[in-house]
C-alpha cells in the first residue's frame, strides 16, 4: 500500500457490507490487526469513523469484499496526508453538536447506525459512530436516539467545562 494511488472518499456511497458470502478470507488475525490500526487512526482522522465502524463488524469472519473496503481506507489516508485534527484559536467558544442516524441500514440484522460530533468553537472535540444495540421501529426513533446520545455527551462536556472553569 506504500505506492497506492490516493482517493478522496473513505467509502463508496451505497456500499452494503454483509457477513454472508462465499469469498471467505483465511487470515482473520491479520484483518483484526489492520482494522485495529485503523481504529487508532480515528483519533485524529474523524472522517473515517463511520467506515471503520462498518468494517469492525466483520472481525470474526472477514470476507474478501471486506478487505477491499479496508484497503480503500488506506488509499484514502494516503491521498489525504495533509488532513487531520487541527485546533484553531478562537475568541468565541460556543458548544455546538450535530448528529444523524440511518434507519435499519445493516442488511444482516436491520440495526441502525448513528453518529454525532461536538464542536467547541471551531474545533471538534468529540465524535462517535456506533451501531445501535436495539432495533428502531422508525427513522424518527433512530434519529431521536442519536439526538439523545448527542445531548448526553454535550451535557457531560458542559458540566466538565463549568467544573474546570470554577477551579481556575
Amino acid at each position: 500500500m506504500q505506492y497506492a494511488k490516493g482517493i478522496n472518499t473513505p467509502m463508496t456511497s451505497g456500499k452494503k457490507l454483509s457477513c454472508y458470502g462465499s469469498d471467505s478470507d483465511k487470515d482473520a488475525q491479520l484483518y483484526r490487526s489492520v482494522v485495529g490500526a485503523l481504529q487508532y487512526a480515528i483519533i485524529t482522522r474523524t472522517k473515517i469513523a463511520y467506515s471503520v465502524n462498518r468494517v469492525c463488524q466483520f472481525m470474526q469472519n472477514p470476507l474478501e469484499s471486506h478487505w477491499v473496503v479496508v484497503k480503500r481506507k488506506f488509499r484514502y489516508l494516503a491521498g489525504t496526508l495533509d488532513s487531520g485534527l487541527y485546533l484553531k484559536k478562537s475568541d468565541r467558544l460556543q458548544l455546538a453538536g450535530f448528529c444523524d442516524a440511518n434507519w435499519a441500514s445493516d442488511p444482516d440484522d436491520r440495526r441502525s447506525t448513528s453518529g454525532y460530533c461536538v464542536y467547541f468553537g471551531p474545533n471538534i472535540i468529540a465524535w462517535q459512530s456506533k451501531k445501535k444495540a436495539t432495533i428502531s421501529c422508525s427513522s424518527t426513533e433512530a434519529k431521536y436516539r442519536s439526538l439523545a446520545n448527542l445531548v448526553a455527551e454535550m451535557t457531560w462536556i458542559s458540566l466538565y467545562y463549568l467544573n474546570y472553569k470554577s477551579l481556575c
